[in-house]
């Protein structure tokens, strides 16, 4: 085998096991990523919604109000009863569902 071709053949394996060891890296990450956040309902604003935006709604980006009380946006977990929601009961973000108030 040529030094060309031994070459070669390692920089595609050190490739193949660094591809492999972020692959696996990966869900770690994101799992301890999802961990250090928490759904925080009515503090997004118009269509700046994670998800669960209620009836007639799909999804992300689809409330149609804001501090829409049935949709939520990921925030740092701990945060969400402190963050304002102008529709809230208490004024406050809410770890659930609620039935907005007012404004």
């Amino acid at each position: 085998m040529s030094t060309a071709v031994s070459s070669t053949v390692a920089s595609t394996l050190a490739l193949a096991l660094g591809t492999a060891l972020l692959i696996a890296a990966t869900p770690a990450a994101h799992a301890q990523a999802a961990a250090d956040t928490e759904k925080c309902f009515g503090v997004a604003l118009k269509g700046k919604n994670d998800c669960a935006a209620g009836p007639g709604t799909t999804c992300a980006g689809t409330s149609r109000v804001d501090h829409q009380g049935n949709a939520w946006s990921k925030v740092a977990k701990g945060t969400c009863t402190k963050t304002v929601s102008k529709t809230s009961p208490t004024g406050f973000g809410q770890l659930e569902a609620f039935k907005e108030k007012k404004a």
